[in-house]
């Protein structure tokens, strides 16, 4: 008879700290090793309990719940309990055990639990082994107080307690083994025999010890790192568990009897939603419909009715949607998401107008809950809650990014904060990093495991594995642009990058840390330790702070509990700063003010802005992609921009489907249907079926669906099931059959909707994202300087989207006032309908407290005079010396003071005597007045500074302030002087870029990925470096930016000229970047503006008025100074007339790259040109 044996005592990879146990690979590991039933035992969590106890029932193998507790009092040493949960009131028990620990327990080095606490232990086993409390005092020789501990448990624990057997060959375990067996013969006490799990096979011992070094941050050469682990505690099969306790053959029974009384069940698919309150005489049904009944008619009262629909339609639509709301039981979630909503929009806290399939449901509009009418865009309830398939509605809500804290907050005031939580996200080791920790761990040199690691790139939304890179994966097989060849190629030349990727692939997507959903909030009936532990961070004084859910998103709505997504979007808090500032100025002007919620979704400026693809900063329009499918589409109805913002993603993209419905639009291409009942379903968008919902209505009128069944079928055709697929279009032709639809035309369009399924997006999520978009779109048009104001305040702190969001801005023809102490707030602000003032918040190493401390200053006392002034008036923390530079720097000090150089001369002065006048405020000083600070006295008057002034510092030194405080050029640009000379040669400049795309050849246009020859210039403002033979150089001239890709060959040939700062000239392949939304240049060539400009000098041409005073003597000071061959063709004005002169024969000057400037600021000099040779068409 095989041998029979339960694991009662493992890690998986969610305990954090150690293991390299997945869990599907442990079910199927049990499954193949004959173990009928095993237990997970994370320490002092639960995070893998619903994933395990899923994976376990379906492969038939019974999941135990558990943890290993640590205990401690104080600051002592933790000892560790394994505690199993035998039934329902077992895992209540660990779950509040587990929480109080979290939430009460934490440590320096970790979370805790009393002893005390194991009072309540209901419904738990305990397993007492060599690092319990018990265990640590008879290594420690005391053996007396290792049996008092043991009978201390024992009282707590009675026949629920058992002592754990290890035998994994680690110090101790004999003696404790020994002591063990004596004490549970004396005392009673069954004994369980363990291997104390922490990695699935022998050979993964090394793996594990590297996991173990990156949780605690040690290396494994380290010879003083702790040994806590063997090579012997993997899950090893029944037999060699039987055979390792064969004298003790009892531990082996015990392990399945104790395996046997473990019966917890989860109840999985029940829902529990919390309580809402309603009015005595009202139920959740009878309130549900009354206030859905009394918000539709303020709605109507307000919104116009849908064309074709009268009040009667709106009606019977509620009504049946609450039929089915009612139906299902879901009455409560309607009116909580109604709730914390109209509260938010009640305090005026930015809510967008709906998001996902929610915006489909006539009641969520009635109530509140969104702000779109469904029925004038043929929005469908049923892709929302399907009747025919019982699921908890789910509805995502987007609040405005500032204020979303405070609808949560209300939700935890309202139900009991020890009833609501965010929600436990997992961070995971992704290749990249999991690179770097196995190379810091091996004691790898930091440089070669970051060059190695630095050839993966960041890809968020399709991640590299090391298995792709390495070319072992299926896809990396199949597709282009997975396998990273250089590290294919050193991974199969080089033992040590070998060694480091072979450790990397065994600990990758490994789980490593907890943290914080996004938005996702659970509101539980009853305390949340009813259903799952808290898990909580350290508030820094020995408690938790923040608790979450110790179940991910998926689990806790498998548990039951109701999940609402409180997301924030930060295009909500852009609107709602513009409007503010906007009703600011209407209210000065007496006007009323603008409700952004009433926009008529006509005006016809804001089409016009989308048909030009002028759409930078309109949200979800903003890529370069889809201001081209803007311009080639011309949108000019509402339901277009739905149709386009479903249109803009890469499945219609590829299919053609964009072509097709731009085609039909504009007559190119002819409208027609598939059948002609279908008419009133695909006429918006021109007969293309590019929704979700057109699908549905498709099965609905052609073959009798109910929208139920026909969301049903959408599901089907987006799971591809073949089996499913036969059983369905066996229906659909069969009704289409019924209403007189000819069979072959019905398997057509069966084909056709299977097709387009895969592409259909949800109509109601684009309508609603369509509304934010146009809404942004309007503001643009109207109120341009508040809406880009707010665009820029919104992303202060990322310095690249500030420099794109100026140009902008430029382009849109408003003036951009620089930062001024004595005009400018924290933020951006219009300070007329076409000028905006800089934020002080943009200046970098300027926080928030400081620019509003100047402000607040500026508000009580008026103006700055001077530095000193400032500096005695504003009063905040992070106000010192680097803060003030940095504000010099960036011209925000230029009112106090002659110039930048002035201001850095006066600095230590003005420091030393704002520090004097402190102290004597300290100290009581009475000042010359007679008055002391306390009564009305600064203890200032008596301090006398002389501020000295000096020459302004050289523009470039101003430049460089600039760059280094703002991110960019305000005073002028490094390139000017070089501008004409520039636009001369190559014949554009960076922000021309659009209309050289626009004018291209036509053999530029064709292939997958359209490019054409170009040749660009401009100063080398940023690098990145991937390995040895990549880089991508950010190139910048004021007016525009542009990256420029530098592989191979041309890597090698130009890298000595890729330095920062430097202007270079480029030639190479342009194409458009879908990822910046700009363009980028794959380099073939590259040249030193400098060196070009004095080694293909051809001629200069210039034209001077003698009649200026000084213009020959200042003229003929330069031609000495800069003797050289370049010819010189004089255009000269006299007082006679014009003449020219050609100095040539190597009696020119000396080209060089700022000759011509030089040359224009001479008296006299109306026009300089150079004649410039084009290395790239020689």
């Amino acid at each position: 008879m095989p041998a029979r044996y339960a694991h009662l005592h493992l890690h998986s990879e969610y305990s954090l700290v150690d293991s390299t146990i997945r869990i599907p690979e442990l079910v199927t590991a049990c499954a193949a090793r004959g173990l009928p039933a095993v237990a997970i035992t994370d320490q002092n969590n639960l995070f893998a309990l619903v994933k395990f106890y899923k994976e376990a029932e379906k492969a038939g193998i019974k999941p135990i719940a558990g943890a290993d507790v640590l205990l401690a009092e104080g600051t002592g040493t933790p000892s560790r309990l394994t505690l199993l949960c035998r039934d329902q009131a077992g895992y209540l028990s660990l779950s509040e055990l587990l929480t109080r620990a979290w939430m009460e327990g934490h440590r320096v080095d970790g979370v805790v639990a009393r002893p005390a606490w194991l009072e309540a232990n209901a419904g738990l086993f305990a397993l007492a082994g060599p690092q319990s409390d018990a265990g640590q005092l008879l290594a420690g020789g005391r053996h007396d107080l290792a049996e008092a501990a043991v009978a201390d448990l024992q009282r707590r624990f009675g026949e629920r307690l058992h002592l754990e057997l290890v035998r994994t060959g680690r110090q101790g375990e004999d003696a404790f083994n020994a002591f063990a067996l004596d004490v549970a013969a004396r005392r009673g006490i069954p004994v369980v025999a363990s291997n104390d799990v922490r990695f699935l096979d022998a050979e993964g011992f090394d793996a594990h010890e590297a996991r173990v070094c990156i949780a605690s941050g040690r290396v494994l050469d380290d010879a003083r790192r702790p040994r806590d682990y063997s090579a012997e505690q993997f899950l090893k099969p029944a037999d060699a568990m039987a055979a390792l306790f064969a004298d003790v053959p009892d531990a082996l029974d015990n392990s399945l009897a104790l395996a046997t009384r473990c019966n917890l069940e989860l109840r999985l698919g029940t829902y529990y939603l919390p309580a809402f309150p309603v009015p005595d005489d009202e139920t959740l049904d009878s309130w549900i419909r009354s206030q859905s009944r009394d918000g539709l008619a303020r709605r109507l009262e307000r919104a116009p009715l849908a064309r074709g629909k009268a009040r009667e339609d709106y009606e019977a639509r509620l009504e049946t949607e609450l039929d089915v709301i009612v139906k299902m039981g879901f009455p409560g979630y309607f009116l909580i998401v109604a709730d914390f909503i109209n509260w938010a929009k009640q305090h005026g806290i930015p809510v967008g107008p709906g998001r996902g399939s929610g915006a489909g449901s006539l009641v969520a509009w009635a109530l509140g809950i969104t702000d779109l009418d469904p029925l004038p865009y043929d929005l469908l309830f049923e892709r929302f809650l399907n009747p025919e398939r019982v699921s908890m509605p789910d509805f995502d809500i987007d609040f405005c990014m500032d204020r979303r804290d405070e609808v949560i907050d209300y939700v935890a005031r309202k139900y009991g904060r020890d009833r609501v939580s965010q929600i436990i996200t997992y961070g995971t080791m992704a290749a990249k990093a999991v690179l770097r920790d196995a190379g810091r761990v091996l004691g790898l040199s930091y440089g070669f495991v970051n060059d190695l690691a630095k050839l993966i790139p960041l890809q968020p939304a399709d991640p590299l594995s090391l298995d792709d890179v390495i070319g072992r994966s299926k896809r990396s097989q199949q597709k282009d642009g997975y396998l990273i060849a250089e590290i294919k190629e050193r991974y199969e030349a080089e033992d040590e990058v070998r060694d480091l990727i072979d450790l990397a692939l065994q600990l990758e997507d490994l789980t490593r840390n907890a943290g914080k959903h996004a938005g996702g909030v659970v509101i539980a009936p009853s305390p949340l330790q009813d259903f799952c532990p808290l898990f909580a961070e350290h508030d820094g004084h020995g408690r938790g702070r923040n608790p979450v859910t110790q179940f991910d998103k998926d689990d806790v709505e498998s548990i039951g509990l109701v999940k609402f997504d409180f997301l924030g979007l930060r295009t909500l808090t852009i609107i709602d700063w513009a409007v503010k500032a906007i009703n600011a100025r209407r209210a000065a002007a007496g006007e009323a003010a603008l409700d952004i919620a009433t926009l008529p979704l006509t005006d016809k400026a804001s089409y016009e802005l989308f048909a030009r693809g002028d759409t930078v900063a309109v949200f979800q329009f903003e890529s370069r992609g889809m201001r081209e499918l803007l311009k080639r589409a011309r949108p000019d109805t509402f339901e277009d921009i739905i149709a386009l913002a479903a249109l803009f993603r890469p499945g219609p993209l590829g299919s053609g489907m964009d072509r097709e419905w731009v085609d039909r639009k504009h007559g190119v291409a002819e409208v027609s249907f598939p059948h002609p009942a279908l008419e009133p379903v695909l006429a918006p968008t021109y007969g293309v079926i590019v929704y979700q919902e057109q699908v549905m209505q498709i099965a609905q009128v052609l073959a009798g669906y109910s929208l139920g069944g026909a969301d049903l079928l959408r599901r089907a055709m987006g799971k591809k099931k073949p089996e499913e697929m036969a059983k369905e279009r066996a229906k659909f032709e069969a009704g289409a059959a019924e209403r007189g639809v000819d069979p072959r035309t019905a398997t057509q369009i069966f084909d056709l909707m299977e097709k387009f399924a895969e592409y259909g997006f949800n109509k109601s999520h684009s309508a609603a994202y369509a509304l934010v978009a146009y809404q942004t779109a309007w503001l643009k048009v109207h109120y341009p300087a508040e809406f880009m104001a707010a665009v820029l305040s919104s992303d202060m702190d990322n310095t690249d989207k500030v420099v794109g969001f100026l140009d902008e801005a430029r382009a849109m023809g408003l003036a951009v006032l620089p930062p001024d102490a004595n005009a400018s707030a924290y933020m951006f602000e219009a300070t007329d309908p076409r000028t905006i003032r800089y934020g002080l918040g943009a200046v970098k190493g300027v926080g928030r407290g400081v620019c509003e401390a100047i402000v607040a200053a500026r508000g009580d006392g008026g103006a700055f005079a001077d530095l000193l002034d400032f500096c005695k008036r504003v009063e905040a923390a992070g106000l010192n010396r680097r803060t003030l530079e940095a504000l010099v720097h960036a011209g925000a000090m230029d009112a106090l003071a002659p110039n930048r150089a002035s201001l850095m001369l006066q600095l230590p002065e003005a420091l030393k005597a704002t520090e004097q006048i402190a102290r004597n405020r300290d100290a009581g000083m009475v000042d010359m007045f007679g008055a002391a600070p306390a009564h009305g006295g600064s203890g200032a008057a008596d301090i006398h500074v002389v501020l000295p002034t000096c020459e302004e510092w050289p523009l470039a030194q101003k430049l460089q302030g600039e760059r280094e405080t703002l991110g960019h050029y305000l005073s002028g640009h490094p390139m000017d002087p070089y501008r004409a000379e520039l636009k001369g040669l190559v014949g554009h400049d960076l922000s021309s870029l659009d209309v050289l795309w626009e004018a291209r050849p036509a053999e530029a246009r064709k292939g997958w990925r359209p490019q054409m020859a170009a040749v660009v210039a401009g100063q080398v403002v940023g690098m990145r470096k991937r390995g040895d033979s990549q880089t991508f150089v950010q190139l910048e001239d004021g007016r525009g930016r542009l990256e420029c890709a530098f592989f191979g060959e041309e890597w090698q040939a130009y890298a000595p000229l890729l330095t920062r700062d430097r202007i270079l000239v480029v030639e190479g392949d342009l194409r458009e970047d879908e990822f910046s939304g700009g363009f980028a240049l794959r380099a073939r060539r590259a040249w030193d503006y400098l060196q070009l400009s004095s080694g293909q000098a051809q001629r200069l041409s210039l034209r001077l008025d003698l009649r200026v005073p000084g213009a020959v003597e200042q003229f003929e000071r330069v031609l000495r100074a800069h003797p050289g061959s370049t010819p010189v063709l004089i255009e000269a004005t006299t007082a006679t007339g014009i003449g020219r002169l050609a100095i040539n024969g190597g009696r020119g000057l000396r080209m060089e790259a700022g000759l011509p400037d030089l040359l224009r600021s001479l008296p006299g000099m109306t026009a300089v040109s150079v004649q410039m040779g084009k290395p790239w068409a020689q």
